[in-house]
């Protein structure tokens, strides 16, 4: 037996290290955190989100209950650092030096998306590919249509009319997150009556912050519904039912750093290609903004079915990418619990407020489970990516539902939900906005 095995069986650990080692490391980690010294580069923050995240990730992974169904160990990152920002535990210092170095000036978080998307795309069979993507678009309309029923059905119990239902809930929730989401879809509602983007803004984002909480607890339950039943779901990989060997077999493939290093300049240029064509080619289709990621999906997509990629860089792009995954996924939500304001959510919370939002999250379960098995996905992976991180906060949403269901490679459908049907939605806005208010 090796030693790294002796000190599993005989000790508790917290990433490998026996857990005296890892406290003592955490500590000494948190001291120039909380004396005010700690460096504002990326070595001094990544030292500060492991100082606050991996002992609360331990704890999700270990806790009976939370583990299980409520999300684990990334999903007890996110919410515990949440509540010590409430509670002003984590000096503001640490909390912005995070928040640009994950989500605002060094965006280390789209770093993630790009390599997660490029690996997950790459990794897949030519056939597969084809036949997934070319059932997604009915997926996403099929959670669209059953969120609008059961949001407008909740509605009319509190007094709410479904043209109101539709525009004040419905849209904001399943409109792809903030920034491709309730942001135009505030700037459309302006355009269109003449009144301040901020009055429809303000309700729209603390709504859809409801709908986030409740996609990331039902992503959770998602995952503990396939190991009861492991017919709904697949390798956690792919959609696509009877699909064979999806992923590609480059696992005998040897990979050298020139190989990583080749796989990253593909994932670069796909993200060059998605900028490209958002920012210069053709930045709206119908009036609406196709976002970067949407445009980089379909030109890897591209890539992958044309099988101009070799195989030792497809190898590389996989290998990179879990890797990446293991390894810095508690940095990200170290990073979204120190941007989330647990406050806003607090305030929110009212039973109506609460159980529309609830009900039109469950719509977009059922209806992206129930279209996708018809068009030949699993169920719960359908329901996963086509719904859930339809009815999320966008980007940070996704990586956090798909982290809660133990699902990152799945993070091309996540983003294809976020950003094409995201763009869907807004088009819908669009006529559905000039319809009511002129």
């Amino acid at each position: 037996m090796s030693e790294k095995e002796m000190i599993q069986k005989n000790q508790f650990t917290i990433g490998g290290l026996p857990w005296w080692k890892a406290f003592m490391a955490v500590i000494i980690c948190a001291i120039p955190m909380y004396l005010g010294v700690q460096s504002s580069s990326m070595t001094g923050t990544l030292c500060s989100c492991f100082a606050l995240a991996i002992i609360l990730n331990e704890i999700g992974e270990r806790l009976p209950i939370w583990n299980n169904y409520i999300g684990g160990g990334l999903l007890m990152s996110f919410f515990g650092i949440a509540i010590m920002k409430y509670f002003a535990i984590i000096p503001q210092e640490a909390l912005d030096n995070i928040n640009s170095f994950v989500s605002d000036d060094a965006n280390f978080l789209e770093f993630f998306i790009v390599i997660l998307i490029v690996g997950s795309v790459l990794a897949l069979d030519r056939d597969i590919l084809i036949k997934s993507f070319a059932g997604y678009i009915p997926a996403i309309l099929g959670g669209l249509a059953a969120a609008s029923i059961l949001g407008v059905a909740t509605g009319l119990i509190f007094g709410v009319g479904p043209t109101d239902t539709i525009i004040k809930y419905v849209l904001p929730i399943m409109g792809g997150g903030n920034g491709a989401g309730a942001v135009p879809l505030s700037n459309i509602y302006e355009s269109v009556t003449g009144d301040a983007a901020a009055n429809y803004y303000g309700f729209a984002i603390i709504i859809l912050t409801i709908a986030n909480i409740f996609s990331i607890i039902g992503s959770a339950l998602l995952n503990t519904l396939g190991q009861k039943f492991p017919s709904m779901t697949g390798d956690k990989k792919t959609l696509l039912r009877n699909g064979g060997n999806i992923a590609r077999d480059d696992e005998k493939i040897k990979i050298s750093k020139q190989d990583i290093m080749g796989a990253m300049l593909i994932a670069f240029a796909c993200f060059a290609v998605g900028r490209l064509m958002n920012k210069v080619i053709l930045p709206k289709i119908a009036g609406a903004e196709i976002h970067a990621y949407a445009y980089m999906i379909i030109f890897t997509v591209i890539l992958a079915v044309t099988g101009v990629i070799p195989a030792n860089i497809r190898a590389a792009a996989k290998s990179f990418q879990g890797y990446l995954s293991a390894c810095t996924g508690i940095i990200v939500m170290a990073g979204m619990g120190a941007d989330f304001d647990i406050a806003e959510l607090f305030a929110a919370m009212t039973p109506g407020n609460v159980l529309m939002a609830l009900m039109i999250v469950i719509g977009a379960i059922l209806g992206a489970g129930g279209v996708g098995y018809l068009v030949g996905f699993y169920p719960i992976d359908s329901a996963l990516t086509a719904g859930l991180c339809m009815a999320n906060r966008g980007g940070n949403g996704d990586i956090a539902c798909l982290g809660a269901a133990d699902r990152m490679e799945l993070i091309a459908y996540a983003q294809l939900s976020s950003r094409l049907g995201g763009g869907i939605v807004l088009i819908i806005a669009s006529f559905v906005f000039s319809f009511v208010f002129k």
